[in-house]
């Protein structure tokens, strides 16, 4: 059982970092503050890809966080 648990959060692991990757960057650095990235950080939305993205990372990371506390658990570490 523990085997399988820290397979799946290496798994899970290797899945945020990629989906975290894939995504858009929400800003263009310090410039757009400056008015170079303005309409980027007003009244936009996510939409396909990035909404998917956004959402997956959420599951992914609250999966994680799970798998890490039940190993923890099953490993009398805490």
């Amino acid at each position: 059982m523990i085997t399988a648990l820290e397979i799946i959060v290496v798994i899970l692991a290797l899945l945020i970092i990629g989906v975290v990757v894939a995504q858009k960057s929400k800003t263009q650095g310090m410039g757009a503050g400056f008015g170079g990235g303005a309409e980027d950080l007003f009244g936009s939305r996510a939409r396909g890809m990035d909404a998917l993205l956004s959402k997956l990372t959420i599951i992914l990371s609250i999966a994680f966080a799970i798998c890490t506390l039940l190993l923890g658990r099953l490993m009398h570490t805490f």
